[in-house]
């Protein structure tokens, strides 16, 4: 399962994961169209110093550069435009009006076809072009045509694959495409307008994409890098945090763990950061206050009843057991007496139980705690219980090792001869006290197996609630209520350890008492009584 801590993390990383994706995205965005932007001036500004001086290049005379391609075509040098590629293709007979019109009435698709056909020719029949191979020059298609004379300023910008000269592959090339009157050849003689010496024509300028695209590369590079590094920084400060705003939550958390029934008057810390942690930790004391309130009123009944009760209770059995001595009754009247003198006893352990668990829930279980030695406790109980165990014809084992520990070996015994006692009346016919040394030499275990039927899964838990018994191994005729195994835990618990049990039907139980080892100082094994 996840923490909160990680959820948090994994959360605020994502979050400035996608912030810095869109700030990424968008500043690539802006640097292409800034660059593009840019590249698209230089184009306009390649034009008009085109336009300028194209009658001064003779372009319809090129022979005289004596170069020429593979088709035998002259090469028109590009002194003057080092860095872009030019081609013009002049649309004699025609005014940008005149085309315009003719445009407009060949609205049938047959007459728009031979229209532009007749456009195609001419074009294909007045190419010049500077720095491009003409067996491959630059074309329209017929939508890119119709909407470069159709445009308000007469222009278009594409990107379009270039075949220069003498280059093995083409190009990307960023293409401005002008239709407008271009002065190609020089003026006639004593003409003093240059108007009557310009012509209609297509202009493609052209300019490389590979450095825009380089410089696009190079900052995408960068900006994955700082992505990278931001996106690592933001994840550990990310952590950081939800590790520093989580603490309070932490410390109410653990000192809420170390609240039990025993220690009810402690309270969780108020950290005072006026937010929802501080309101939690209010509540949570506001509980454990009506809890302590609760559970110190049961204590206070279950302490005053139990006192109350103890006196008639003896009175009871006193004027029983008088009566048993000194008059002579009848069968029946000597029968209800012994009743009443046996349920007298019976109600004297059940209120002596009941004090000793309101002890042990107040915390006022006191515990004599000194060195034992678990196999010479565990003889000394199945001495003490042997008498009984041979009435029932039940054997009676110890083994495992002799383990130093500390503990109160009244209370710890009252624990294991309760478990016994619970084995010998579920008619085991063995029960085997055993006891290991476990946990890196920091723990004792204590065991009671017995061979007796077995306890079903779901009810082990169930048997250390509070006057609760198993019908088919405890009855109140045997004298049970139902509050061993809940003093027995009480006890294990004071001590800092653990019980609880094993068992399979058919086959037997096993109780198991894990302790603390304590401050017990350490032994040679000549010490060992």
């Amino acid at each position: 399962m996840v923490s909160l801590r990680w959820r948090l993390t994994l959360f605020y990383t994502a979050l400035l994961a996608v912030l810095l994706t869109v700030v990424a995205v968008a500043a690539l965005y802006m640097m292409r169209n800034s660059l593009i932007g840019g590249l698209d001036r230089e184009l306009q500004d390649t034009y008009r110093s085109f336009t300028a001086v194209a009658s001064t290049l003779n372009l319809g005379s090129a022979d005289a550069a004596g170069v020429r391609d593979a088709s035998g075509q002259p090469i028109i040098p590009r002194y003057q435009f080092p860095y872009s590629s030019i081609q013009v293709e002049e649309l004699s007979f025609y005014d940008l009006p005149g085309l315009v019109s003719d445009v407009e009435a060949a609205r049938d698709p047959q007459a728009r076809e031979r229209l532009l056909a007749y456009l195609r020719a001419l074009m294909d029949g007045s190419r010049q072009v500077i720095a491009i191979d003409r067996t491959q020059p630059l074309r329209l298609s017929d939508a890119q045509m119709l909407a470069l004379i159709e445009a308000p300023d007469g222009q278009l910008r594409l990107n379009m694959m270039v075949q220069e000269n003498f280059k093995e592959e083409p190009t990307l090339m960023r293409v401005l495409v002008r239709l407008g009157p271009v002065q190609l050849h020089p003026a006639p003689l004593g003409s003093s307008e240059d108007s009557s010496a310009q012509t209609l024509a297509v202009t493609y300028v052209g300019r490389s994409l590979e450095e825009i695209r380089a410089t696009l590369s190079k900052l995408q590079s960068v900006i994955m890098l700082l992505f990278l590094a931001g996106l690592a920084s933001a994840g550990t400060g990310a952590y950081l945090l939800a590790g520093q705003a989580l603490q309070p939550l932490r410390l109410v958390q653990r000192a809420a763990e170390r609240i039990g029934g025993q220690n009810l008057g402690e309270r969780v810390p108020e950290p005072q950061t006026g937010d929802e942690v501080q309101a939690l930790a209010q509540a949570l004391n506001g509980m454990l206050g009506r809890l302590e309130q609760s559970f110190e009123s049961q204590r206070r009944f279950t302490s005053d009843a139990s006192h109350e009760l103890r006196t008639p209770v003896t009175a009871i059995s006193g004027h029983a057991s008088y009566l048993l001595r000194r008059t002579n009754p009848s069968g029946q009247q000597a029968e209800s007496l012994k009743i009443i003198q046996s349920e007298s006893e019976r109600l004297t352990n059940l209120i002596a139980s009941l004090l000793q668990l309101a002890r042990s829930d107040s915390g006022a279980l006191v515990l004599n705690k000194g060195p034992i030695f678990s196999g010479l406790f565990l003889r000394e109980i199945a001495r003490e219980l042997a008498p009984l165990a041979q009435a029932q014809q039940t054997a009676l084992e110890v083994s495992g090792d002799d383990i130093a520990f500390e503990g109160d070996p009244d209370r710890l015994k009252q624990v294991i001869i309760n478990l016994v006692g619970n084995a010998l009346k579920a008619g085991a016919r063995t029960v085997t006290l055993g006891s290991a040394l476990e946990e890196g030499s920091k723990q004792v275990h204590l065991q009671v197996r017995d061979d007796g039927p077995g306890i079903p899964n779901d009810q082990l838990e169930r048997l250390f609630d509070r006057f609760y018994r198993l019908e088919d191994s405890r009855s109140r005729d045997q004298g049970g209520a139902g509050l061993g195994l809940s003093i027995a835990k009480g006890i294990v618990d004071a001590h800092g350890g653990r019980i609880w049990l094993e068992s399979t039907l058919g086959e037997g139980t096993t109780a198991h008492v894990q302790l603390p080892i304590g401050n017990v100082p350490v032994l040679d094994e000549d010490d060992v009584p």
